[in-house]
């Protein structure tokens, strides 16, 4: 099983990837689990800092702090990913978790992250 997560915005410094609300990811009080959120924009931060590595390098992440502010309920998550500074050997993202009913959302997560580039 997947998370179902998907990529829906690629640009320079930034990327989005959305995830639908599942049963099956959910916690025991039936709210969006936090490591289900924290994957959606850990994966959103490293991808974003992806487009700024040098031309043969790869990511991974090497720290990130996340902030869970509110409860993960929705029917779908959209976290997004920023650069805020890259340079040879390291990026610094922030990213950023919006839980949508329709058309309102709420932001329930930040996260900061340190992000490796690799040979």
């Amino acid at each position: 099983m997947t998370l179902g997560a998907r990529i829906v915005l690629v640009a320079d410094g930034e990327v989005q990837i959305e995830l639908p609300f599942s049963a099956n990811l959910s916690q025991q009080h039936g709210y969006l689990h936090a490591g289900a959120i924290t994957s959606i924009v850990d994966s959103a931060c490293g991808y974003a800092a992806l487009t700024r590595a040098p031309a043969d390098h790869e990511v991974v992440t090497a720290e990130f702090k996340i902030n869970l502010m509110r409860p993960a309920i929705g029917e779908r998550f959209l976290a997004t990913g920023k650069v805020v500074s890259s340079g040879k050997l390291l990026a610094v993202c922030t990213g950023e978790v919006r839980a949508y009913s329709g058309s309102e959302y709420k932001t329930i997560a930040l996260m900061q992250s340190t992000i490796v580039h690799v040979r």
